[in-house]
């Protein structure tokens, strides 16, 4: 689990096949799980100035891959014992969205996401989502993208300020919403309902009743 809060910058040193490379003042364990843009990876490698991680094909298939050089998103597990000041962040990227429009404001920035239909399903205006691995608030969901404001100390402290038009990005969604949106359509199912399913108090009772 992770929170949303960026450690640090890495520079990727390499990618190659499988392995992916990083130089960075942090220094894991072997079997470590850190966070890199979001996406967890297991720390397979450590040296004086930073680290390796395995990205298996399925990773490497879910997430922007063409951001995982220069500078990346760096956070490791966090511990039962850290304060969450973020939101609760499993590491799983849910897709990928594109940053189609940035609006500059008196006070911070808004990004607009473009993403998919089963995305923007999930997500909830005020709600949380992590973008490139930084936890952030939903302002707005749109017909299809998201509006994200990012305020000038999130922008200092991330990458965002580097990132332009046209840039793909790595979304995961409130694992909440996740489990909650699965709940109800394996409810829906088994009623023999369609995904439009409509919980009433009716089926609340039902549900509770079956445990």
């Amino acid at each position: 689990m992770f929170t949303g809060l960026v450690r640090e910058f890495g520079e990727v040193k390499s990618l190659q096949g499988a392995t992916l490379t990083i130089n960075a003042k942090y220094k894991p364990k072997i079997g470590d799980s850190i966070a890199v843009n979001g996406a967890c990876l297991t720390a397979t490698e450590t040296f004086n100035d930073g680290f390796a991680l395995e990205l298996s094909e399925e990773t490497q298939r879910h997430i922007a891959l063409e951001t995982y050089k220069g500078f990346v998103h760096i956070e490791p597990a966090m511990r039962l014992s850290d304060r969450l000041d973020g939101h609760i962040v499993q590491g799983h990227i849910d897709g990928i969205g594109e940053i189609t429009q940035i609006e500059s404001h008196t006070i911070g920035m808004d990004f607009f996401i473009r993403t998919t239909p089963e995305i923007l399903a999930l997500c909830v205006p005020k709600g949380s989502i992590a973008i490139q691995g930084i936890s952030l608030t939903i302002n707005e969901v749109l017909k299809d993208s998201l509006r994200l404001t990012i305020i000038p100390h999130t922008l200092h402290s991330t990458l965002f300020k580097h990132y332009k038009v046209g840039m793909r990005v790595n979304i995961e969604t409130d694992c909440f919403a996740r489990l909650v949106r699965h709940f109800l359509f394996t409810q829906s199912t088994q009623t023999n309902c369609d995904s439009s399913f409509s919980l009433s108090w009716e089926a609340v009772d039902k549900i509770l009743g079956s445990y």
